[in-house]
């Protein structure tokens, strides 16, 4: 089985950086995406990574601004997100995929437990 654990969640002021990490243990996974879900809101795909070919995939509304890496020594995924806004702010979830799905349908198999991100304006 995979355990996912995160860190990095926190409060920041619009146009701050944050670095969410999500560290893997057990088995290993072929995708990694990062959602969202804002309060009362649907939740949604931020960033996506395919950890075999380094591929990744970005919502249009983060374009530019964050950024989907891995260490795979450390088997550890990282959101860097930049210039944060308000609308940013979220309950951030790390999820894995053995394979993926295109985009970010598909059964996400593995969760993790969620970290708060805001930004003030």
């Amino acid at each position: 089985q995979v355990q996912l654990v995160e860190s990095g969640g926190g409060s920041v002021q619009a146009g701050g950086s944050l670095r969410l990490s999500c560290a893997a243990s057990g088995s290993s996974t072929m995708c990694v995406a990062w959602f969202r879900q804002p309060p009362g809101k649907e939740r949604e795909g931020v960033a996506k990574i395919l950890r075999g070919s380094g591929a990744t995939y970005y919502a249009a509304s983060v374009k530019g601004r964050f950024t989907i890496s891995q260490d795979n020594a450390k088997n550890t995924v990282y959101l860097e997100m930049n210039n944060l806004k308000p609308e940013d702010s979220a309950t951030y979830y790390c999820a894995a995929q053995p394979a993926c799905a295109v985009y970010f349908t598909g059964a996400w198999d593995y969760w993790g437990q969620g970290t708060q991100v805001t930004v003030s304006s």
